[in-house]
């Protein structure tokens, strides 16, 4: 059987970047979603709903296709973190995040509209922060203007030199899409990026 065309389900360039060094042809659709946390709901559970989620969005637009839904969650000292949208929030979230750790849970879910078959599966990638300097977090913020991106940082681009460590499976899944997850996802599907 012909393998259904991929979809990502994400407006962000960031993910449709990561999916691109898969060398996979596939088109990008953004899902509308709540993303409202459910009460006591852990972080890994909440980014795993929300990429479900955000493929299902998408799935009566695109229903011959795989859909690759994914999502992103950013802890702090137990404090969920949202983009910083600004200079101010960025500068906030980086002083804060200075000398410290911060956990993000990324989430991936693919959905094979056809029949329904949904899988999914998370990566928690942990970042240990350097001491920063309020000049060196300004000097940062100036240079990449990460206010898109949750936790004030590109991890890759500039970003890499506020971390003292990462520790985690996938450094993809920082950058907001877990591609070992999603090649093993892949696999269960029948499809393999490499090889026949």
């Amino acid at each position: 059987m012909e393998t259904p065309p991929l979809v990502l389900a994400s407006g962000s360039p960031y993910r449709r970047g990561l999916l691109e060094k898969l060398q996979l042809p596939f088109v990008t659709a953004a899902p509308e979603i709540d993303e409202t946390p459910f009460f006591n709901e852990s972080p890994d559970h909440l980014a795993m709903r929300l990429a479900a989620a955000k493929a299902k969005a998408v799935a009566e637009a695109f229903p011959q296709h795989l859909i690759i839904g994914s999502d992103q969650v950013a802890l702090l000292g137990g404090r969920k973190l949202t983009k910083p949208g600004g200079y101010e929030a960025a500068v906030a979230q980086l002083e804060a995040a200075s000398g410290r750790s911060m956990c993000f849970y990324s989430g991936v879910s693919l959905l094979n509209a056809r029949t329904g078959r949904q899988l999914s599966a998370a990566d928690v990638c942990k970042v240990h922060f350097r001491s920063l300097s309020k000049e060196a977090i300004e000097d940062y913020i100036r240079r990449e203007q990460p206010y898109d991106c949750v936790g004030a940082f590109k991890a890759e681009g500039l970003g890499i030199s506020l971390f003292r460590r990462i520790e985690g499976d996938d450094p993809n899944a920082l950058i907001g899409l877990p591609l070992i997850q999603l090649i093993d996802l892949l696999g269960r599907f029948g499809i393999k990026i490499i090889g026949s």
